[in-house]
């Protein structure tokens, strides 16, 4: 059973090729990016003869790369696209809807009614998942909901303290993202620790990112929302705030609703705090390193936020035996993993900082005789989404 499966971004493209009856091996890996310009990139490698190319194109929209991906995975990988039994997407956010599903016009539809607090997912994916579905006309289209990990969390972590009536009109609530990468971090750490009686605190960290409680594999508790403008800032959102700036900002400073929001949506987060150097957590922290004051405080933020949710969680579930870091930042930094963690050792919570410094993949860096374990893993979210979609398949 061979899955393609794609990760849509507003100006990018990202895919890999599975074949599930052969160990979950990947055939091809590839994607575009700057989409909707002149001056395209595309990329793509076949793990099976070792060919690899890089080469500028011209991609108004999504079909364009769409097609260039399928000539590509008919080089080599697969002799027909019928060989492809579904194309699997890690879709964000529906209204009334989450789990594993096939994409039919409805789920899109539900998708579309949440294009408001999913303004830079759910309109991209819409599109690109509509192009696809003109190309394969009979190819199952399956998405495996970000929010699907979360569905779990009890009252008092998701229910807003608005009127009730009007959260359950429309359908107000804490849901979570980043499903797919918790799910990978959660699983990964039962499997290395032996163990199903977890409480974990995981961090997803990289252009955007959620913290969450995990306790015996179920997510409790998550820093993201209904949107994902909440939780810790991110490269250029703004996370928790106080709401009523938003109204201080209009009533008496002169600005625009709608200027407001697209500061908070793409000026805010560590790209407004650092004064606009970047939106790249390694400019700022390069900057920061240079005596650029804004920048150092903006990497101060984003890890304080990090440490006051990692004890916030641990308080919920009553403890900890694991901090576990992934994504591009959580994976990479080092410096954010160790602001994050330092003054925890109250918690159990140790970080040994030379392990620290430039570790591997599924490493545990915590101090020796650490009572909670720190690792660093390498989040897979495409295969989980290709394993939710073979287990649809299946049914």
């Amino acid at each position: 059973m061979n899955i393609l499966i794609c990760n849509v971004g507003s100006t990018s493209l990202k895919y890999q090729l599975f074949d599930m009856d052969a160990g979950e091996k990947v055939l091809c890996a590839g994607g575009a990016e700057r989409v909707g310009t002149e001056s395209s990139v595309f990329y793509h490698k076949n793990f099976l003869t070792g060919d690899a190319i890089r080469q500028e194109e011209a991609f108004p929209t999504h079909r364009e790369a769409i097609c260039v991906m399928l000539e590509q995975l008919l080089c080599g990988c697969i002799e027909s696209l019928s060989e492809i039994s579904c194309v699997g997407f890690k879709v964000v956010h529906a209204k009334g809807v989450t789990g594993v599903q096939y994409l039919t016009e409805e789920v899109l539809r539900a998708m579309a009614d949440f294009n408001s607090v999913a303004p830079a997912h759910n309109p991209p994916y819409i599109a690109a998942i509509r192009q696809f579905k003109n190309l394969m006309p009979d190819t199952p289209m399956i998405g495996s909901f970000e929010t699907a990990f979360h569905a779990n969390m009890p009252p008092e972590a998701y229910l807003y303290p608005i009127p009730v009536e009007l959260g359950k009109a429309h359908s107000i609530r804490r849901y979570g993202f980043h499903g797919a990468s918790l799910e990978y971090l959660s699983t990964w750490t039962a499997k290395e620790m032996g163990r199903e009686d977890l409480k974990l605190v995981c961090c997803h960290l990289g252009g955007s990112g959620s913290r969450c409680a995990v306790k015996n594999g179920v997510s409790i508790d998550t820093t993201m929302g209904m949107s994902l403008q909440c939780g810790v800032l991110q490269n250029n959102r703004i996370g928790d705030m106080d709401p009523y700036i938003i109204f201080h900002l209009v009533e008496e400073c002169g600005m625009e609703l709608g200027e407001v929001k697209t500061m908070l949506q793409s000026k805010g987060g560590l790209y407004g705090m650092s004064g606009f150097v970047s939106n790249d957590l390694r400019d700022i922290q390069a900057a920061a390193e240079n005596g650029n004051v804004n920048c150092q405080n903006a990497i101060k933020a984003y890890a304080y936020g990090i440490k006051k949710y990692i004890g916030a969680y641990a308080a919920a579930m009553g403890g900890v035996d694991a901090v576990v870091f992934g994504g591009g930042i959580g994976r990479k930094s080092d410096l954010v993993r160790a602001l994050s963690l330092e003054g925890l050792d109250f918690l159990g919570i140790t970080l040994d900082a030379d392990k620290n410094r430039n570790p591997d993949g599924g490493d545990d860096i915590s101090a020796d005789g650490s009572p909670v374990r720190i690792y660093v893993v390498d989040t897979n979210e495409e295969i989980v989404v290709a394993r939710k979609a073979k287990a649809l398949l299946e049914q």
